[in-house]
This record gives structure tokens, sequence and C-alpha cells, in this order.
């Protein structure tokens, strides 16, 4: 009777056991979190999520890209109601900011891409868990929740997509009241009589360029010679004149030394390229010098993981970290912190775990710039391809020449095509343009089966399109014939 007792019990163990034995856990529910997620699911693995915060979505949509691009709409409308509509033929009564209602609808937005990721995971039947996830060993996570309350969940396997938070360094620590990160930045509750951004990089022209739209003066302080120091050499100096053009101020090669807060404003004290030390006064000052990876509170020691000294979680090809059973995706690894790069890798993950063969390469993951005209490039740059001594030829073309481009009054801005000199593959393609953003993807295609510049070149493209400026610019790649100039 006891050894049958016994035998009952060791089977419903083994019962409770198997149903708590998720295949995948992973822990951050951003856009590589949640997509791996789900990827994970549809592939039939018993899949948990975890997430520190109430609502799902991570950085991207809570404070991030989803946010950000909200507020921009809002302010390009603005701008276009102060400064095109009459171009246009539309009259309209002097507009004004309703900052209130801007931030309301900014809000609202994000709280439906939240709940569509919510409907995502009931719908693929992905159980979450809200709480700060750490290991415990490299097969069981515990989750503090906010009621203080521990609980363990453990995992055959476990992907780590805890992304990245706003970076700083000495001197210009943010107080988060004038001294702002990009978070607090999307919440203001007035409209800066002039803002400073210290960091010429996406995020400080991207929230710049709202703020610019909406009235007030912004002032750039970037330590290199040109804007966007990491994109193509053509795009700064193009996208400068552009930004010169809109009024902005920018300080360039200026090495910041402090921010004070002086209650109803802030200095930012710089050294220029001549030593000199400069004064910067403004309103607020955003603190925008890229991101860093975020692995905080993870406990990685207790399961053996290994990261550098960057604090990025170290992955072989296959996205595995040291521990085999253990990978990490999106910000936390090397790479580009861009919410598309987190999905691609959250889905090689989830098939790679699942046995399958996926796909990615990551010098066609495209980088966008969503400002207006928007700034997209993919592939090298014609500084990488000169340090890298790969011969090759550029052909560019002018937006301003395009037939669309004067249509819509939206003519700054180029494509510039980077291709082998002996066999004509294309090798990069940056672009300043209206919906660069989409016209990207033109390229991404094309490089993806590595396509020449004639290949494209003999491609038809609709007419009047911002597309033709694609055509026009591999035309001028390839026998430095465009039809248009």
């Amino acid at each position: 009777m006891n050894q049958l007792l016994k035998s009952i019990v060791d089977v419903c163990y083994l019962c409770i056991k198997f149903d708590t034995m998720y295949d995948v856990i992973v822990i951050g529910s951003g856009p590589g979190g949640y997509v791996a997620a789900i990827r994970s699911a549809q592939l039939g693995m018993k899949t948990a999520i975890v997430e520190k915060y109430s609502t799902l979505g991570g950085t991207c949509l809570n404070v991030g890209c989803i946010p950000s691009k909200a507020l921009l709409d809002s302010s390009e409308h603005y701008h276009n109601a102060t400064h095109t509509f009459e171009k246009h033929g539309i009259e309209v009564k002097s507009p004004k900011v309703n900052l209130k209602q801007m931030m309301a609808r900014k809000d609202e937005v994000i709280s439906q891409t939240c709940d569509g990721v919510k409907f995502l995971m009931d719908k693929n039947k992905i159980d979450v868990h809200h709480g700060m996830g750490s290991f415990v060993d490299k097969n069981t996570v515990e989750i503090l929740g906010a009621d203080k309350k521990k609980t363990q969940i453990k995992g055959k396997n476990v992907i780590i997509a805890t992304g990245s938070k706003p970076n700083y360094f000495p001197g210009m620590e943010p107080d988060k009241k004038r001294i702002i990160t990009s978070t607090e930045a999307l919440k203001l509750k007035e409209i800066p009589g002039k803002m400073l951004v210290i960091g010429a990089g996406v995020i400080g022209l991207e929230l710049g360029s709202v703020y610019k739209r909406l009235g007030s003066q912004v002032e750039v302080i970037e330590f290199a010679k040109t804007i966007l120091p990491t994109m193509d050499i053509s795009i700064g100096k193009e996208y400068g004149k552009v930004l010169k053009k809109e009024g902005f101020k920018l300080h360039m090669e200026h090495r910041v030394q402090s921010v004070k807060n002086m209650g109803k404003k802030v200095i930012v004290t710089a050294l220029n390229k001549k030593g000199e030390e400069v004064k910067i006064e403004g309103d607020y000052c955003l603190v925008a010098v890229g991101r860093k990876a975020f692995t905080e509170g993870l406990n990685l020691k207790s399961a053996g993981i290994s990261s550098n000294d960057r604090g990025q979680i170290v992955v072989n090809e296959h996205l595995q970290s040291n521990i085999p059973n253990v990978y990490a995706i999106g910000d936390v690894v090397r790479g580009a912190m861009l919410a598309h790069k987190a999905e691609e890798e959250g889905v090689y993950a989830a098939e790679f775990i699942a046995g399958q063969k996926p796909h990615i390469n990551h010098n066609l993951i495209p980088g966008v710039v969503y400002t207006w005209p928007e700034i997209a490039a993919v592939g090298k740059t014609e500084q990488e391809l000169i340090a890298d001594n790969i011969e090759f030829k550029s052909g560019s073309f002018p937006i301003r020449a395009l037939g669309r481009a004067r249509a819509s009054m939206d003519i700054n801005g180029m494509v510039k095509i980077l291709a082998d000199k002996t066999t004509d593959e294309i090798l990069g393609v940056h672009m300043i343009a209206p919906r660069a953003a989409d016209l990207i993807m033109e390229a991404v295609t094309a490089m993806e089966y590595r396509a020449s510049a004639e290949d494209l070149a003999r491609i038809c493209h609709p007419h009047p399109t911002y597309t033709e400026a694609i055509k026009e610019a591999a035309l001028s790649a390839t026998e430095d014939r465009p039809l248009h100039i």
C-alpha cells in the first residue's frame, strides 16, 4: 500500500514537473523578446515570457520607437500647417500646439500597440510572467513580482532579450528634470524655449526635430566632425545642410565637460576643437550619446554566462552564450541596437532551438533615422570600403531632380549607391529622401540576392515616384549615365 502511494506521488510529481517545464523562457518582452516567444510557440514549443514592467513591449513600444514616431508625425503635421500649407493653396487660421493632446495621442498609440502584443501572447498561448527575472541556474529563472513575492520557473532553453538603456558619460549624468534622456523627452509638459542636445546621432536628431518643429530653438553638441558619424560620410555632410536650413545650431567637435541644472535653465560646458571653453545655455538638455546593454539584475554569474567589458553578453554565430542552452538577442549582444535586428535574431534563436537552419545577414540590417526627410542605409559605407581596401565605384542622384519630389515640395536629399568596381555587385546604399525608411527595402532585397548596380538600373521604376532616384543612382554607378541630370 505504501509502495502504491509512493508510485502515485512520483507520477503526480512528474506530471507537475512536466507541466511547469518550459521549452523556451524569454526574458524581456521588447520586439526581440516577444517575437522570439511567438516564433517559439508557432514551432510547437511551450513558451513563457518574463517582463519586469506591467506592460509588454519593452523600450521600443513604451519609451522608444513607437512614441517617438508618434511625436515625429504629430510635429510634422504642425510644421506643414505653419510652413507649407499656404504654398499648397490651403489657408488655415494660425495653428497652435496643444502639447497635452499631442502627448495623449502618443500615449494612446503606445497603449494600443502594447495591447496588441498582449493579444499575440494570448493567441499563441504564451505564459506571461510579470516581475524581474534573474537566473538561479542555467535552467531556472526566479521572478520577483511587484508584490515582492518570488516564484521560479524552469526551462530547457532561455533567451535573454532585456534590451538596453540610455547611456551617458561623466559630467552629463541625467537628473530627469532639466538634464534628461530620451525617456523624459517623450513626456515633457512644456515646449522648451531652447533645447540643448548632446549627441548628433539618431536619438538626438529625431527628438531634436520634434521640438524644433514645435517651436524650440535647438542646439546640437557633438564630439565628432559630422552629424550621424557612424553613417556614410556623405549622409552627415548632406543632412547637416538640411538642419542648418531648418534653423538648427550645430556645435561640432565639442567635447562636453559638464552639464549643470541651474534651476530654470541648464548650462553645458564644453571644449571646442581649439581647446577653448564654451558655455551653452538652454532650458533643457537632452543627453543622447547612445545606449548600453541592460543586464542588471539578471544574475548572469549564477548561470555561468559570460559578458564583455561593455556589458554585452558574448554569443556565437547561433546567438548562443557560453552556456549552450542560454541565448541572447538584440541590444544585449554585439551589433546595431535596432528593434528589427532584435526581431530577426529572435526568430533565428527560436528556429535554431527547434532544430531548423535559419538565416540572418547582419550586413543587411537596414538603419533608419526618422527625421524629415528620412535617412536610411544598408551595407557598407564609403569609409568602411576604403578601410578594407575594397575598390568601388559610386553613383548618386539628387532628390530635387525628381518630378515627384517637386510635386510634394520634398526636394532635399539624395540617393548614393556603392558597387564593387570589378563585379558591379551593390555593396552599400545610403539615402536621404522622403519615405527613405520604405525605399531602403528595395536595396535590401537587391543586396540579399547579390544584385549588381546594373540590375537595379534595368528594372522599370514607376513614374513619378521617389523610387526613381534609386534607379538613377544605379545608372550613375553603372556607367555614369543618369537620365535626368
